[in-house]
């Protein structure tokens, strides 16, 4: 049993997004709504579906093949603005087999170029309205290790709570052991912490250890408490807290 609580919202399930929704491919707006739906395809966060009276008329394409999905029978469309071509780009509801869906288009999230809500960017998908994210300072100790090498020990950590996902660990800079640390170009992003500034692998048990690492210096507002802290994979690695040690979970979120 996971010590975090999990996401409990249904598959198929819709709720009314109650913010402006807009996205771009190059300098195109090709949305503009305040009528988006958030749908669950699966239970961990929801995508948007778009009613077609508020894309940008001429920029889909029906590439003249259907599909069978969970929410009914969709066409397939490419997307195409400017010099722009995105095959296979959007799915437009043409028999909903849940209320609410006939006529609305499901964007392919990597084929457009920038999305946001209101006047904020959303990175990766859709916020979920279900999910919440805390950011708490804590005093309660944590230790880091690998293979018997500490990496890092911290009194004064973030501990971020984040709806569906274990419990993450950002500690200071100077808490962390970064002779142990290996700077990696690999860059993640969240749509609930924005963007990493870095990312680093871990030297212990004479191997190199891929990505165990990261931080953001600009998280979004919400979460400037971890601004410019270091957290790690707590599957990937051995954490204790209070002197205990944690279990190690199951999933590769950070």
């Amino acid at each position: 049993m996971n010590d975090y609580p999990a996401s409990i919202v249904p598959v198929n399930h819709v709720a009314p997004v109650p913010r402006r929704v807009r996205a771009y491919l190059g300098n195109e707006k090709v949305l503009d709504t305040t009528r988006a739906l958030y749908v669950w395809e699966w239970p961990h966060y929801p995508q948007y579906y778009i009613p077609l009276a508020d894309v940008r008329p001429g920029l889909l394409v029906s590439e003249e093949h259907t599909q069978q999905t969970g929410r009914g029978l969709v066409e397939l469309h490419a997307l195409r603005a400017g010099h722009a071509h995105r095959p296979r780009a959007a799915r437009l509801v043409t028999k909903a087999a849940v209320d609410g869906l006939d006529g609305m288009v499901r964007f392919e999230w990597a084929a457009l170029d920038a999305w946001f809500e209101e006047d904020e960017q959303v990175f990766v998908h859709p916020r979920d309205p279900y999910t919440r994210v805390d950011a708490l300072r804590s005093d309660r100790p944590v230790r880091v290790e690998l293979d018997g090498v500490v990496l890092a020990d911290s009194r004064s950590a973030v501990l971020v709570f984040e709806t569906g996902l274990p419990t993450r660990y950002y500690v200071n800079r100077t808490d962390v052991r970064f002779e142990h640390l290996v700077p990696s170009g690999t860059v993640t992003s969240c749509p609930y912490k924005g963007t990493t500034s870095g990312y680093w692998s871990v030297q212990a048990g004479g191997a190199v250890h891929q990505d165990l690492a990261w931080a953001y210096d600009f998280p979004t507002r919400q979460l400037l408490p971890v601004a410019g802290l270091v957290a790690f994979y707590n599957e990937k690695v051995d954490t204790f807290l209070d002197g205990e040690p944690l279990d190690r979970p199951q999933t590769h979120f950070s």
